[in-house]
This record gives structure tokens, sequence and C-alpha cells, in this order.
């Protein structure tokens, strides 16, 4: 499969799009103005030391002072206690003093007034390995769950390093399969990257930064670029050479797919990923056939239901359904993608009586899902016929990172018609007369919920104004949205 990146870099965001058989398949934004510290190592000095906390305050060189706990420590991983608990771990005071200086690793950004959560135990990640250049040993991430795959592998790279091996390694699910000669050129970037840094300590004074974690274009490079990447377009020419640079260093097999765009067209618009990227904002999506998917992520879940809307092409009813089916479930997959949607989801296929049907319902859904790189986990038809499928959350959804809450609808999606607003006004003004002892009372209001109460309602508000024995006026507001309103006592 035929596989483009698109990086589209401006001052105040770098966006990347990832076609595959020039569709989009997954979007990735990094914004300036919301930057993360995660991964950044900084060479910091410590402020306070608080044995009660079995912590320590760390100055970085950022506005507030970062936290690092104990349990944080990478001396904590060699003691023979680092798989107990945190009481049985060496004390702080026995490990840090004011003014001493330390090499830290930021694992948490700062939140509200709290500051970054800090780490000693140092790791830099490559696209095949994780370095951990305060440990030693070798593992294998979680997702090799075949025991004798995970021993193979180990094996495989104790080799590769040798005898004479610094540091401890973790092995990435992308390295599985992969050659050998791919795995050394991992190996010398993260050699180089530690290098580099360990020289950087001793040239700089604390507190200073010493390793910012790469940008989202190179980490496009170091992660995303596979056999099947044919290109990697970029916009900026600054960009460009800044990404050769890189790739020169650290993955030399990427410099000969880097290419600038041509400036006739914005990037994403001739590659359509503008239109794409307003699809996925919608829960509405049309299919080709002339049926549709209405997609409705909430908290718990994400529903997606397929329906023929105007499709009636086919032999028969059973053939129309299985058409939309098929076309639904690959488009299901792509949307998912594109939105970056995971947690349990919950598929409302069109219901279809034959069996056979269902199981090429089921083998299309498979067969899509195998390119996704996030972990999938599919179940068949429930009795219901349902399919629920679990996608592991990475990273925020598009719609988290573009969109906020709706400030009229708070997010519901739907908002209260003019008559039930215009009805909880008079309920309201019936509460407060029983509270206040007020001479009159304004009701201010969007222009509709005024129109109406001084049309279909008026009959209603006069009736409770005699009830209250107090006079009710009112006044439209164009800047209120149709639920907001005010009721002022005189």
């Amino acid at each position: 499969m035929k596989q483009d990146i698109l990086i589209n870099a401006t001052a105040f965001e770098t966006r990347v799009a990832i076609l595959e058989d020039s569709r989009v398949q997954e979007v990735y934004i990094e914004r300036s103005a919301n930057l993360g510290l995660v991964g950044n190592i900084y060479l910091g000095k410590v402020v306070r030391v608080l044995p009660g906390m079995q912590s320590a305050f760390i100055e970085i060189g950022l506005e507030r002072t970062a936290f690092l706990h104990v349990a944080d420590m990478a001396i904590a991983a060699h003691s023979p206690s680092a798989s107990q608990a945190p009481a049985s771990l060496p004390p702080i005071e026995n490990i840090l003093f004011d003014g001493q200086t330390v090499l830290v690793q930021v694992i948490k950004d700062p939140i509200g007034t709290k500051g970054a959560r800090l780490s000693t135990k140092i790791s830099i990640a490559g696209r095949l390995l994780v370095y951990l250049p305060k440990e030693t040993g070798i593992g294998v991430t979680q997702k090799v769950e075949d025991a004798e795959e995970r021993t193979a592998l180990k094996a495989q790279l104790a080799d590769l390093l040798g005898e004479h091996a610094d540091g401890g390694y973790i092995i990435r699910t992308a390295a599985c399969g992969l050659p050998l000669n791919e795995w050394q050129n991992d190996i010398d970037y993260l050699t180089r990257t530690w290098e580099n840094i360990s020289d950087a300590v001793k040239r700089h004074p604390a507190p200073h930064l010493i390793h910012k974690d790469l940008n989202l274009a190179q980490r496009v490079l170091r992660d995303m670029v596979t056999a099947d990447t044919a290109l990697i377009i970029t916009d900026d020419a600054a960009n460009l050479s800044e990404l050769q640079r890189f790739a020169q260093d650290f993955t030399p097999s990427v410099f000969d797919k880097l290419t600038l765009a041509p400036i006739e067209r914005p990037l994403f618009d001739a590659y359509k990923v503008e239109d794409e990227l307003s699809i996925a904002m919608n829960h509405r999506v049309d299919l080709k056939s002339g049926g549709y998917l209405i997609i409705e992520p909430t908290e718990a879940m994400t529903t997606i239901d397929v329906n023929t809307g105007s499709y009636v092409s086919g032999r028969n009813f059973a053939d129309t359904i299985l058409k939309t089916n098929l076309e639904a479930a690959r488009e299901i997959v792509h949307q998912l993608r594109l939105r970056n949607l995971g947690g349990i989801i919950i598929l409302d296929f069109i219901d279809m009586h034959n069996a056979a049907h269902a199981e090429h319902v089921m083998d299309v859904l498979q067969k899509e899902f195998a390119h996704d790189r996030t972990r999938i986990s599919v179940h068949p038809f429930s009795p219901l016929g349902l399919i629920e499928v679990t996608r592991k959350r990475t990273r925020e959804s598009l719609a988290q990172l573009l969109c906020e809450p709706c400030p009229m609808c708070s997010g519901r999606g739907c908002i209260k018609t003019t008559r039930t607003t215009c009805y909880e006004i008079l309920r309201e003004i019936r509460r407060e007369a029983c509270q206040f002892s007020a001479t009159a009372f304004r009701i201010v209001a969007h222009p509709d919920v005024i129109d109406m109460l001084l049309d279909d309602v008026a009959p209603h508000l006069a009736a409770l104004s005699n009830q209250i024995g107090k006079n009710i006026s009112l006044q439209a507001q164009g800047m209120f949205f149709q639920e907001q309103y005010d009721i002022i006592l005189l």
C-alpha cells in the first residue's frame, strides 16, 4: 500500500497528514501555543528537599519549580527495594541535598498551579528501541505477548549490542520483523543522542534545557516512515532543510524521500485534506452509494449507526443491505483513524439475515483494521446484531483538539425551544415572587423569546401578573442566546 506523508508547517502550527493510496487516513496536529514539555531533559538544581513528602522541588528554568518524588529516581530502579512499596525506598534526604545539580526528564506537564513532574530515569525513544542510559538489561514492549517471541527478540538485540553495551533497552513493537541493519541504525541514533546530552551537561550550568524532545515533523520521520512510504512532502523550505539535516544525521534512509511542495496551491488543499477534516467535524458521513453513517462520540463510548439512505441498487433488498454494509465497514475504519476515536466503539450495521453476508462484513472490517497502527480488538456480531470494537486511546481525538463545547447547548447537541424557555421564565417568576418582596419584575431575554411572550404566551404571562399582583415588563437582548434570560427584581 503506497503511503505519502504531508507536512504543513507554519510558525503557529504543524499539521501532518498520512495518506494511503492517495486518501487521508490519519492527521496529527501540534500547535506552538500548546507545546508540551514531556520528554524534555533538563539539568536542574535542587531547591528544597521535603523528607515528609519524600519529594524535592527542582529548579529547571520554568515559571514554577518542578516536582521529583523518590519513586521516580534512578537509584530506586537499581535498588533491591525498587519493586517494593514506596515506604521501603531509600529516603530522599539520603540521596539529594539543597543546591545539588541533577539531570531530570519531564514525565508530566505542569497543570494549573502544579509544576512539572520529573524523573531521573532518563529514557530516549527511537523508532524501534527505547534507550535507558541509567538502567541495565533488555525489555520488550507488553504488546508482544508470545513468550518465545519475546525471548527471541531479546537474544537478537543482545547479540547486536555485544558484551560491552552500556545502559538498558526496550524493544518497541515496530522492531518486530525488521532487519538487523535497521535495529543498528536505531542504536546508533540513540547512542549519538545520549553522547550529545552528556556533552551538554558538561558545558552548561544548572538550570538549563539540555535536550528537547523531537517536534512533530521529526517524530514523523522517526516513527511513521515505513518501506511503503513513497514521498514526504512539506510546504516550508526552512522545515525541509531542518528535516534533511535530521534525516542525514539519524535516519539516512529517509533523506531521498523528502521533497518540497510546489507553491501553486496550499498543500492540504491540493491533496483534499481540508475536505476530509471538514467531514470529520460532522456527525453524519455520506457514503458514495447513497447510504450514510451517524457517528456519536460520548464520554463512555462511541456509537456508529449505518443507514441505507437513498441507496436502492442491487438485485434484491438483501443485496442492497450487504453492499451498504460493506461500504460502511471500510468508511468506519477510515473515520475512526482520521478522527482518532478510541475506547469502546459500538457498530450498528443494517440487520442482515444471511449469515454469509454478516461473515463477509466482518472479514472486510478485520482486513481494514489491519492497517491501523493503534491496538484494536474486534468482537463478533452480538445477538442484537451489534459489533463491539475497542481501540486504544493514544492521544486526543481530532474533535477534542480542534473543537470545544458549544456555549449555546453546553455540548448537548441541541437547545431548548423558545416555548420551553418561556415556560421556564414563568416558573422562575412565580418562584422569586414567593421568595422576594419586589415591586415589579423585568424579563430580559432573546428577541424570539420576547416575541412569544407577547404572542402565544401573553395570556399566561398576564394571568401570572394578576396572580402575584406585580407588574411584569419585557426587554429584548440580542446578545443573549435562546436559552439565556435574566429576571430583574425592581
